[in-house]
């Protein structure tokens, strides 16, 4: 069987408009003092290829518009619903107390590993903190869970962007494998 690449207008891309009222996977990123807005527009553009609700960025990671963020989001940073909040324990606490669960993706004691995420653990906020010094302390104390992506090599660190798209996507495989999306 020959391959061929499919051009833009045959992979059944969504509109900005259509995309607004597709149906999400139920899950909420939030993104506390991210430096590289490089990084924060990858993640943008992953969460919209993921199909997640929203992206929450908080401390001083940049918001866009900025010409940066644009560079690798492609779009995205206007297809994805999003806001900024200063201090991500409040935002964390109300979505706890909503009944979401909120998992830091970091290396820690007690951690899960990304891929024994279940039914039972959505909805779910997945924090994600900065690239040299991970998720702080005290938001890390708010967390349910700390989930990680398991590491073979001598860095035992991913790209924060890179280890978004890693774990959104596991995340979506697992909402699926039990629940269909919400339309």
């Amino acid at each position: 069987m020959a391959l061929r690449k499919l051009h833009g207008d045959e992979m059944g891309r969504l509109s900005v408009e259509e995309y607004a009222g597709a149906g999400k996977h139920p899950v909420t990123l939030l993104l506390h003092n991210i430096r590289s807005m490089y990084n924060v527009g990858s993640i943008f553009r992953s969460a919209d290829g993921a199909g997640i609700e929203k992206i929450i960025l908080t401390g001083y990671t940049a918001t866009p518009p900025r010409k940066e963020i644009d560079k690798t989001a492609l779009g995205a940073q206007n297809s994805m619903e999003w806001e900024y909040r200063r201090h991500p324990a409040e935002v964390l606490l109300t979505l706890k107390a909503s009944g979401v669960t909120v998992c830091g993706l970091e290396i820690a004691e007690n951690s899960r590993s990304y891929t024994d995420i279940g039914p039972g653990d959505f909805p779910l906020c997945l924090v994600l903190g900065n690239e040299v010094d991970g998720i702080d302390d005290d938001i890390l104390a708010l967390c349910d869970h700390a989930i990680e992506i398991p590491q073979y090599g001598t860095k035992h660190s991913l790209n924060v962007s890179v280890a978004a798209g890693i774990a959104l996507f596991e995340l979506v495989r697992a909402f699926r494998e039990f629940r269909p999306l919400r339309g």
